[in-house]
């Protein structure tokens, strides 16, 4: 799930949810349902904004295979 990785990708950069609500004049807690996959979809503008504030092509996100289990 984007979510999921966006989350991941914050841990492994230890970068924290505050810094992109901070970034992206996203409230608090959308950044969090984001992050922990409660809210499962992220529209463009979302999106764009997350990573604009991170630094990463748009398509970091979208196309990065996942692991297998």
């Amino acid at each position: 799930m984007l979510g999921l990785r966006i989350k991941d990708y914050l841990t492994e950069n230890g970068i924290k949810q505050s810094f992109l609500v901070e970034k992206t004049g996203m409230s608090a807690s959308t950044i969090s349902d984001i992050c922990n996959g409660v809210r499962q979809k992220v529209d463009a503008i979302e999106y764009y904004k997350i990573c604009k504030a991170l630094g990463v092509p748009l398509d970091r996100f979208l196309f990065e295979e996942e692991s297998e289990v």
